[in-house]
């Protein structure tokens, strides 16, 4: 496995989970602490060009792990259930931009709460609405040799797709084998009831995995049982990318190495 670290640039939203800020200075705290690369939180493909990150990932000897896509709902409130056509377009041409942009760094881009929420409509129609986005967004990306991959997310946040097993319906709704799902295990201790059975019992679907503690804190600072986590995860083969996915708590450069240096001295045996 591969450890990274969720950074944004400094016009992040407020309420982004990535622990630093501003994209040069992140990449290079990271490689600091002995990660092993970064995920990239943009709200438009546009936020860094692709001759800087190359120059930045050469001179660090990081890499992308992925695209997360959290700021394109935060900040502008696109999602993969809007019914307006203009909207539907705007958000296809700026994942369509991070698929491109993902071919050259990462292979993977992240659906976290882009995937929009039912609000009172018919859960029928708003399933529809996603897939028809993301079958039309996974043929883009198998052209580029890109992975979309769902996330759940907790219920309260939003009310589609809340845990594993309903993550796994939907992927195989959509029915693209480059469309899979992210695993994150704050959001499991809220909806799943054992995280290591339904790690275990989805695990052909999990591509990417994110880290925090019960509190949304670093790795060790909460009381999740990361012994189970890590048996599911070797018991299912697992040898992609685990991001820290945290709170800047009680500071940035704190909550990173507390991070790195709990999984490295405790499980570093899985990222030989």
């Amino acid at each position: 496995m591969k450890l990274s670290v969720a950074v944004a640039g400094r016009e992040a939203m407020p309420d982004a989970f990535v622990v630093f800020r501003g994209l040069q200075e992140s990449v290079k705290k990271a490689a600091d602490l002995g990660y092993d690369g970064v995920e990239l939180a943009l709200k438009r493909p546009d936020e860094i060009t692709r001759e800087e990150l190359r120059k930045l990932l050469k001179d660090t000897h990081m890499e992308v792990s992925a695209i997360s896509s959290g700021q394109v709902w935060a900040a502008r409130q696109l999602c993969f259930t809007e019914e307006n056509a203009e909207k539907r377009k705007e958000l296809k041409q700026t994942f369509c931009g991070f698929i491109d942009l993902a071919a050259d760094f990462s292979r993977f881009v992240n659906i976290g709460r882009t995937r929009g929420s039912i609000d009172g409509r018919g859960c029928a129609h708003c399933e529809q609405l996603f897939l028809d986005m993301a079958g039309e967004l996974s043929d883009y990306a198998e052209q580029r040799d890109v992975t979309l991959i769902l996330e759940p997310v907790n219920r309260y946040e939003i009310n589609f797709v809340n845990n594993l097993d309903e993550g796994s319906v939907l992927v195989k709704k959509v029915n693209r084998k480059n469309f899979a799902m992210m695993a994150d295990v704050f959001h499991m201790n809220i909806e799943d009831a054992r995280i290591g059975e339904s790690l275990e019992r989805n695990g052909p679907y999990v591509r990417y995995v994110h880290f925090a503690d019960t509190n949304r804190h670093a790795p060790g600072q909460g009381h999740m049982n990361w012994d189970e986590i890590f048996t599911a995860l070797k018991k299912n083969g697992y040898n992609g990318w685990t991001t820290v996915e945290i709170l800047p708590w009680p500071d940035p450069e704190t909550a990173a190495e507390q991070a790195v240096t709990f999984i490295r001295n405790r499980y570093g045996l899985y990222y030989q």
